[in-house]
């Protein structure tokens, strides 16, 4: 074990007992090279973050740029900062005319804690439903959200009051969602449970229902954002707009950067009684935003979503073997079904030795997991599969 490996199990704070321990020196595009120059091809995208490939020259661009010109200035809100305003008003052009406000946060699981806040601040209400099986995050508000008593019950108690809607059925819609309830939280396609889709007949009831109680509906598309299923953002498709709009991941560039995204009347309620509603120090982070709006010009300006949906029909097509059950998913956030979490691991463990990383899922260890960088070409989703399919035959 050498002298980085040993200082890394000692002194970075762990997340599980069986880390990849892989020592990346650079990555170029859907690339990582390690330290004794063996190349991986990445199909995880740092859990959907790389959308546009590992060191894209457009963002690094932009990114120094900024930096000659100013990083941190001030704690968010006081301060104009051009980068946050360009890039607002970017988003302005992109989202519905209601999702007119964004509150520019660090992360993810920031953005579901800021939208609790707001849905709670906004409405008088304490309570919230979710989907089963959903994943938001794990500070506490964001793990409050979540059904499975696995991730939770070492951290207990949790935020109380909150109720749980099981995916694509309608049952107990109208009984869970009342004159109570401060917000609905919905992943359009269900991240850990395995990039499980919610139908448009399911998020259309629930848009009913809080419409009906005048409850808020949050759209989590912190990893469904930013171009990865083919739109810009997944609800476009459905064409069901939520009230609250969730941003991570993807949306930094590659830099650090979330957002929760509502209407200047809702947003305006964390102004005042008490002034300060809601405060962060880095959020909007103007390097970040820097980085975002020249990843969303990317987006714009290279046509990447036009392929998006050929790429997933070439997986598709790719992808046939006896031991899968089925894949999962839109546009490149995909899952192959295997059934079996015993072979599903064996055959990670296999294609990551081969130079594929791949990765499973928090609720579907049954599943792989395929979030390649959008700029993946034909070659390259060639050799994932092969490599996939070669291996599945040499676990079985």
């Amino acid at each position: 074990m050498n002298t980085m490996n040993r200082f890394f199990l000692n002194h970075v704070a762990q997340t599980s007992d069986t880390p990849l321990g892989i020592q990346i020196s650079h990555a170029q595009g859907v690339w990582m090279f390690d330290i004794k120059g063996k190349k991986y091809l990445d199909c995880i995208s740092g859990i959907s973050v790389s959308n546009l490939g590992h060191s894209n020259p457009y963002i690094i661009n932009a990114i120094k740029q900024q930096i000659d010109k100013h990083m941190h200035l001030m704690v968010y809100g006081e301060i104009i900062q051009s980068p946050q305003v360009l890039l607002a008003s970017k988003l302005n052009k992109l989202l519905p005319e209601k999702l007119n406000n964004i509150y520019f946060v660090n992360s993810g699981s920031e953005a579901v804690e800021g939208a609790m806040k707001l849905a709670k601040r906004h409405t008088g209400r304490a309570r919230f439903v979710s989907i089963e099986k959903a994943y938001h995050g794990s500070s506490q508000g964001a793990m409050s959200l979540m059904s499975d008593e696995y991730f939770q019950h070492r951290f207990a108690p949790l935020l109380p009051g909150i109720d749980f809607i099981k995916q694509n059925e309608f049952e107990h819609i109208n009984r869970l969602i009342t004159n109570e309830t401060a917000a609905v939280f919905v992943e359009p396609i269900m991240s850990e449970k395995g990039y499980m889709p919610c139908t448009k007949a399911f998020l259309q009831a629930i848009k009913n229902r809080c419409e009906e109680t005048k409850t808020l509906l949050v759209f989590d598309e912190i990893q469904s954002g930013m171009g990865r299923t083919g739109s810009f953002f997944a609800f476009q498709d459905l064409q069901i707009e939520p009230d609250i709009l969730l941003l991570a991941k993807a949306f930094g560039g590659g830099m650090p950067l979330g957002a929760f995204i509502s209407s200047s009347e809702i947003m305006s309620c964390l102004m005042n009684h008490p002034v300060l509603g809601h405060i962060t120090t880095f959020g909007g982070h103007p390097v970040s935003c820097s980085a975002s709006l020249a990843a969303i010009e990317f987006l714009e300006n290279e046509d990447v979503l036009k392929s998006i949906s050929e790429k997933e029909v070439l997986f598709r097509q790719l992808l046939i073997h006896p031991k899968i059950k089925e894949v999962t998913g839109k546009g490149l956030m995909l899952a192959i079904n295997l059934e079996d979490p015993m072979l599903c691991r064996k055959v990670i463990d296999q294609c990551v030795k081969d130079g594929l990383l791949i990765d499973w899922f928090l609720y579907a260890e049954h599943k792989i997991r395929l979030s390649p960088p959008l700029i993946i070409q034909t070659e390259e989703i060639q050799i994932i599969c092969e490599i996939i399919l070669k291996n599945l035959n040499k676990c079985l």
